[in-house]
């Protein structure tokens, strides 16, 4: 069996999603998620150009040499671009794979080391008493895992607060400006987890966001600040790229910190790791080079005791989040798993078998993934251009976004 035909697919059931669909000599299809929120047709244009011709006439049951072709070989190696690509082809091989062996993927992975997948919800409010509801309405869903994210009184737009059923901050045309004010923001949220702990009492697992804002010591001051409240996790305190950062907050509290959604690579997170300056690392399929190379950094990480927590949010498709749950249901130190429901148009466009229940995400139990794109449905929602937001301090200085 050889691999024939190589599809690239753009498509925007409301947002913006590239996937690749491998085909094979005896009609054996498999799809991988290559999308990059914001930068998509980069993904798209390096899958084309470079990847899919090198792909032709190659055994998909190669996956391990395939990785290696992609990243070996193209030199320049690393990057988003370049690990959402290979993503995109080992996803799919493993689909392929699955499919061949008549076995779902986890099967291949070495079978479950749990019954279900916990994840958790995003829950945010523009004030306290919304910021409860909004906990409140997980919660009866089953819900055992919440991240919380406040609106800060004066600062407009802030990260992560959602106008409807899910957070979307990417926006059709140019990018949005966002505003922040780090003293403003770090006087306002212990008050908010104290309500929410009030509220909801101790055993439910709540999680916050930062999303790479403070300084290191202004990360160690929340955290310590956040220390009553019994954090699962704080999650992206300083810029990913700030690892030194984290030892200077490890020094000054216990809550537990998370980071790795921007990560590409075992490289970008063995430091973090080995030194046990993190407890999640929150490298996903789709950014961190597919399945086989995802398994190696869970596999570091679980030498230091460090869970996983990927990143799961609606600018993952589908495909993604199957991939995802295939890999959380086969790996020893898995921690939680990151979720927001796509629309129904986006469900409509990738047809697949997993599903939510009772706080926990079950995946497809037919052989391979469990999920496909509907190509023609695909063809009706065409690319529009996107970008997420960008940053100022209140004084029109940028600032993380």
């Amino acid at each position: 069996m050889k691999i024939v035909e190589a599809r690239v697919i753009v498509t925007c059931p409301g947002r913006n999603f590239v996937t690749l669909k491998i085909v094979c000599s005896d009609g054996t299809t498999g799809v991988g998620d290559a999308t990059l929120n914001g930068r998509e047709l980069a993904v798209a244009a390096y899958l084309t150009e470079h990847v899919v011709p090198a792909l032709i006439g190659r055994d998909p049951a190669r996956i391990e040499d395939t990785w290696q072709y992609l990243y070996r070989g193209a030199y320049w190696r690393r990057g988003p671009v370049t690990m959402t690509a290979i993503a995109a082809v080992d996803t799919a091989l493993w689909d392929i794979k699955g499919k061949v062996a008549g076995l779902p993927v986890y099967q291949l992975l070495g079978g479950r080391s749990r019954s279900g997948v916990q994840v958790y919800g995003h829950a945010s409010g523009s004030s306290t008493s919304d910021v409860l509801a909004s906990v409140a309405g997980f919660v009866s869903r089953g819900y055992r895992a919440v991240r919380v994210q406040a609106e800060v009184p004066g600062i407009p737009d802030i990260y992560g607060i959602s106008s409807g059923p899910a957070y979307e901050p990417a926006t059709f045309g140019v990018a949005t400006e966002s505003s922040w004010s780090t003293p403003d923001y770090l006087a306002h949220i212990p008050a908010v987890f104290e309500a929410v702990r009030d509220e909801f009492g101790p055993t439910l697992q709540l999680l916050h966001d930062v999303h790479h804002r403070l300084t290191p010591i202004e990360a160690a001051r929340l955290g310590k600040s956040l220390e009553p409240y019994a954090l699962t996790w704080m999650e992206d305190p300083v810029p990913a790229e700030l690892q030194d950062g984290f030892r200077l907050i490890r020094q000054h509290t216990t809550t537990p910190l998370a980071v790795g959604e921007v990560f590409n690579s075992i490289f970008d997170c063995s430091t973090l790791i080995s030194e046990r300056l993190i407890d999640y690392i929150r490298t996903t399929v789709v950014h961190a080079g597919g399945i086989t190379h995802l398994r190696r950094i869970f596999d570091l990480a679980a030498l230091y005791q460090v869970r996983s927590g990927s990143h799961g949010a609606t600018d993952l498709s589908p495909v993604c989040m199957s991939a995802a749950l295939h890999l959380d249901l086969a790996i020893p130190n898995f921690g939680l798993q990151e979720y927001m429901p796509h629309t129904a148009e986006t469900d409509a466009v990738f047809p697949h078998g997993y599903r939510f229940a009772d706080g926990y995400l079950h995946p497809a139990e037919e052989p391979g993934l469990g999920v496909d794109i509907d190509e023609s449905l695909a063809a009706t929602f065409p690319y529009r251009p996107a970008a997420l937001p960008v940053n100022r301090l209140t004084d029109g200085t940028m600032h993380d976004w």
